[in-house]
């Protein structure tokens, strides 16, 4: 029998790669990550390894031997899994890989802002020596951290705040019991009250129809002015005017962002002018040690599922898989 043949529109580590060709499947490197590119890449193969590019029905439709996509990463809203489901095509993800490396760079963007590292390493290196007179900082230690979604990141950004910068944590998620969240996490159970009493508010939800846009000019009105918001989840839960204009009024003090409604943003896009917004390219999860994970967890939900098995991190449950 023909080598299992694994299309990767958007390249990998090597080790992800090596993961494949070690067992034995072809790799077939994609020619571009359009959707029209990848109709005519998937025609002859058998599995997607698939990162940030598009992967609606169409592309589903033109794969006649297509049996699986392993998401490189966590988020699968580039990938139409319902439609995957039907046409009994396996979804798997890698939601271990990334988590701790997500999580130490939302603490990066609250320390970055709290000491106002970005703006003062920007005025020292223009010959501003005095900005450390004029622009003071915040400790964390005390501060109240508010964990928008207990999931495996926001429990970990939780852990080290709690542990290793001494501040107070709160934690807001509905699909959780009390007894559910760690002993350090206070649990909150209104939404309206996680913006009211944080500090900062990290947020760790996923992008769907529920969540777009649903933090926006009314929960800006109800943080403090001194709070700062952090969101190294996905840009489209936020509502960016909204944000903009909360951040203009001083609504609220600053923003940590490293996703956008749009990505890349428009080069104009107010963000970029605001001294209290420090921004990051969505690489919260591109280290290289992270990097190897995703693509190798990727790569074990392809040969899982090429083998018949159940992939360790299945999205859907085909009932009659290909």
């Amino acid at each position: 029998m023909a080598a299992y043949k694994v299309l990767i529109p958007q390249d990998i580590m090597e080790e992800g790669k090596a993961y494949l060709r070690d067992k034995g499947y072809e790799i077939k490197m994609g020619s571009g990550i359009t959707v029209e590119d990848i109709v005519k890449d998937v025609a002859d193969c058998d599995a997607i390894l698939a990162r940030t590019a598009p992967f609606p029905a169409e592309v589903l439709e033109a794969g006649k031997k297509l049996k699986v996509i392993g998401r490189h990463g966590v988020g699968v809203d580039n990938i139409d899994v319902k439609k995957a489901e039907e046409m009994g095509i396996w979804v798997t993800n890698a939601p271990e890989s990334n988590s701790n490396t997500v999580a130490e760079h939302a603490l990066g963007l609250i320390i970055a802002l709290a000491h106002n590292i970005v703006r003062s390493d920007k005025a020292f290196r223009a010959g501003d020596f005095e900005i450390r007179n004029r622009v003071k900082g915040s400790d964390l230690e005390g501060k109240v951290l508010g964990v928008l979604g207990m999931g495996k990141i926001g429990r970990l950004v939780a852990q080290k705040a709690y542990h290793g910068l001494g501040m107070k944590v709160i934690g807001y998620d509905p699909y959780l019991k009390a007894d559910e969240f760690p002993q350090w996490v206070t649990k909150v159970d209104d939404w309206d009250e996680i913006f009211r009493s944080s500090d900062y508010l990290t947020i760790h939800i996923p992008a769907t129809p529920k969540t777009k846009n649903s933090i926006g000019a009314k929960e800006f009105g109800l943080m403090k002015k001194s709070a700062c918001i952090i969101n190294a989840a996905r840009g489209e839960v936020v509502d960016e005017p909204a944000l903009v204009e909360a951040l203009k009024k001083g609504e609220i003090a600053g923003a940590g962002l490293d996703v956008f409604a749009e990505e890349p943003p428009a080069k104009d896009h107010p963000f970029f002018g605001m001294d209290n917004v420090v921004v990051t390219p969505h690489n919260a999860a591109l280290t290289t040690e992270c990097m190897i994970r995703m693509a190798t967890h990727a790569a074990q939900g392809i040969d899982e599922a090429l083998n018949g098995k159940k992939p360790t991190w299945p999205v859907n449950n085909p009932s009659n898989p290909r």
